[in-house]
């Protein structure tokens, strides 16, 4: 119980602090409408194209909300030294992280549904497979945070998680499908392509928007799940080096 209500107190300080700011919450809606509006004016304007392209923007706005927000909240706080005091708290370190990164899961969740709602005004989402949906959406954030976490706690300044969170997301955004199929992509690349966590996020929307799927459902799954708890043991490796040993 004590450790239930420790995980809702931060992560309820971390919403009232971070997520549910004014600008904050019009990013989260202005960012999926920019991605959005900029693929359908790419393919010409053609409203059979917006669902060939929705798993694209819905893996976009989970990315980059959640690294982007992660960065700056993760790494205000070391500056600011509450990151350090959260450390002294009698909960385990695995409670605290997943309690400062439960907050940018969401807010990744949240935005992966903006250009869903909008393209279900334009075109007709009757083949989308609804039930896999919230579970994909729900790791790609997981493994899109996790991400941004540990670039957070391996650097010291907020402009410096930016920049290394930029070197990492955009290379994703050209090699992991989003744009053309990996296979198109010249066969020194492929492998690195391989290596992105994003790649098998965006093959299962494919398949959860109806397209056809490179890897089979459960490769991806368990692919994806396979980094989320790379990436986050990662983080706390580095947790405990810099900050508790």
């Amino acid at each position: 119980m004590r450790y239930r209500i420790a995980f809702w107190n931060i992560l309820l300080k971390d919403i009232r602090s971070y997520y549910l700011k004014p600008p904050n919450i019009s990013w989260g809606i202005v960012f999926p409408l920019a991605w959005t509006g900029m693929f359908f004016v790419r393919s010409g304007g053609g409203l059979e194209s917006v669902l060939s392209l929705l798993p694209g923007v819905v893996a976009l706005s989970i990315l980059f909300g959640t690294t982007s927000v992660l960065a700056v909240t993760v790494t205000f706080e070391k500056k600011g030294r509450s990151f350090e005091r959260l450390l002294l708290a009698p909960i385990p370190l695995e409670l605290l992280m997943l309690a400062k990164t439960s907050g940018a899961i969401l807010f990744g969740v949240i935005n992966a549904f903006v250009p869903v709602v909008l393209a279900s005004f334009l075109i007709d989402l009757s083949g989308t497979d609804w039930g896999t949906l919230l579970p994909v959406v729900l790791l790609i954030a997981m493994a899109s945070t996790f991400l941004g976490l540990l670039i957070a706690v391996s650097v010291s300044e907020v402009f410096e998680a930016q920049t290394f969170s930029n070197f990492v997301r955009f290379p994703m955004v050209f090699l992991c499908g989003l744009f053309f199929p990996v296979a198109m992509l010249p066969s020194f690349l492929q492998p690195l392509a391989y290596a992105l966590p994003l790649t098998y996020g965006v093959d299962l929307l494919h398949g959860v928007f109806g397209g056809s799927r490179v890897m089979t459902l459960s490769l991806n799954l368990i692919i994806l799940g396979l980094y989320c708890a790379a990436l986050f043991m990662l983080s706390l490796r580095n947790v405990r080096r810099r900050w508790i040993l």
